[in-house]
């Protein structure tokens, strides 16, 4: 026998359900009722705007035109030989857009030191004090530089320093292959305008890159090599330990003591010719 529900049980089983409310004396099927789609309002003619004799919507800026690797590198090659002194070279490489670091860099850090000075220094890049004040070698590395020198008896205006570059990379990393690409010829073109006696390479990359070797810094260090320019005569060239990684490693200030013995030799050989 069936057992008939009532409506109390009924409204009940609703409730446990969730059911909590009616609306409607039928039930509703929502499905079929999304089926349906309404139509469209009929699409009005445009009405034509009055002929004008002025162009007025905005033309859009054009774009650059891309450069190769290969023709940027000759853009700035022929940038760079048309500087004729360094003031010329400084104001051409600052305005050189070829190296995104310049987006990213306080500052532009070009040189210091004596511009007739016997011996250049070639550093990596700028680190956060040197971009703050926009000279190389200025932070805990550049005062440990001017205590070597004043070890063998030379100042700040005796010599020369730059960088392979001269902004900063974020965070002080290393200089990728494509940004020492873009420097380069700024930086080959700043040794012929100086014309130093001796060339010293401070750091693995400024080593690696002007000698064209792959070997280490600690490979390079220690003898006398020689950077050939791609115009003009080659020049005597040493490679030094980083003075950043001498604050890092004390117990390498030995060797470098000693190549700054035999660099104070070769200096006043030089003089002496």
């Amino acid at each position: 026998m069936k057992e008939t529900l009532d409506c109390r049980s009924i409204l009940e089983w609703y409730i446990y359900a969730g059911v909590d409310e009616t609306i409607g004396e039928s039930p509703v099927n929502r499905l079929a009722e999304s089926a349906v789609v309404e139509p469209r309002p009929e699409a009005r003619p445009a009405t034509p705007l009055p002929p004008s004799n002025q162009n007025t919507e905005p033309r859009a800026a054009a774009a650059p035109p891309l450069q190769s690797r290969k023709a940027a590198l000759q853009t700035a090659r022929e940038i760079a030989a048309a500087a004729q002194s360094l003031d010329d070279l400084r104001a051409a490489f600052e305005a050189f857009d070829g190296c995104p670091l310049k987006e990213t860099a306080m500052n532009f850090v070009f040189a210091d030191g004596g511009k007739d000075a016997r011996l250049m220094f070639v550093g990596e890049a700028p680190g956060a004090e040197e971009d703050r004040r926009g000279l190389p070698f200025v932070g805990p590395a550049g005062r440990l530089l001017d205590k070597m020198l004043a070890a063998i008896g030379l100042g700040r205006e005796d010599v020369y320093i730059t960088n392979i570059l001269p902004w900063r990379p974020p965070g002080n990393r290393n200089p990728t292959d494509s940004e020492i690409v873009a420097c380069l010829p700024f930086l080959e073109r700043h040794i012929e305008l100086v014309d130093p006696d001796i060339l010293l390479l401070v750091g693995g990359t400024s080593a690696k890159t002007l000698l064209r070797r792959q070997e280490g810094i600690m490979r390079l260090r220690g003898k006398w090599m020689t950077y050939e320019p791609r115009e003009g005569g080659p020049v005597t060239a040493r490679a030094l330990l980083h003075p950043a990684y001498l604050l890092r490693q004390p117990a390498q200030k030995r060797e470098t003591w000693q190549d700054l013995i035999e660099i104070r030799q070769r200096l006043d050989e030089v003089a002496n010719v």
